[in-house]
């Protein structure tokens, strides 16, 4: 079973530097890029040959480097999560034990979230007999962004909003998107971190579905 991931750390040198150190880095997910411009692409190491993973804007993109492990609180009780919901009212995960859940830290300007996010939607309705919850939070973007990016691509799930980056902080989200596969004990049974296709959510839902034929 795909339960592990492997992620670039490292550090930033200064502006004037703007480059990489021996060893890597990914940073702590930043304000987004402004709407003017896209945000450019960064390589940073993944599982998954479908995507990659965004730290945010940059102006210098990230060699391979050193991997370390990325456990994503695999094994332990999820994190607290209770944010604003997109439209009114709150996500609180804590209202949601007893029920397996998938939680996406995003942003509207990953091009990687833009990917999944029909992925994402085709998995939550034909899994949602089961009881699955799924989440997407986004990182440091008003709700007005948020609301048209999830109408634009027909998301229908909810989505939560986390202004200040303190959810992601809390969950150790520190590059987007990423993902979290929380069983109805409350219990993180899998992690993915950047761009992900629909095999690799496949085998997440399968930790949080037991005796569910899941299929990608």
């Amino acid at each position: 079973m795909w339960a592990r991931l492997s992620i670039v750390a490292g550090l930033v040198v200064g502006v004037a530097v703007a480059g990489l150190v021996l060893g890597g880095i990914l940073a702590f997910t930043p304000d987004p890029p402004p709407r003017s411009t896209p945000a450019p692409s960064m390589t940073v190491a993944s599982a998954s040959p479908t995507g990659l993973a965004s730290p945010g804007p940059t102006s210098t993109p990230v060699p391979s480097a050193s991997v370390v492990d990325a456990p994503f609180h695999v094994g332990q009780p999820a994190p607290p999560l209770s944010v604003p919901q997109v439209g009114g009212g709150t996500i609180d995960l804590a209202n949601l034990r007893g029920k397996p859940v998938w939680i996406n830290f995003m942003a509207t300007w990953c091009p990687s979230c833009q990917d999944e996010f029909p992925l994402m939607s085709g998995f939550a309705a034909r899994y949602a007999s089961t009881g699955l919850v799924v989440i997407a939070v986004d990182v440091r973007e008003d709700e007005g962004a948020v609301a048209a990016f999830a109408e634009q691509l027909g998301a229908t799930f909810p989505l939560g909003l986390d202004t200040d980056g303190k959810a992601a902080s809390t969950w150790d989200a520190i590059a987007l998107p990423v993902h979290f596969w929380i069983d109805a004990e409350g219990i993180v049974r899998d992690g993915a971190l950047g761009g992900i296709g629909p095999d690799v959510m496949a085998e997440g839902l399968k930790t949080i579905l037991p005796g569910v034929d899941v299929t990608p």
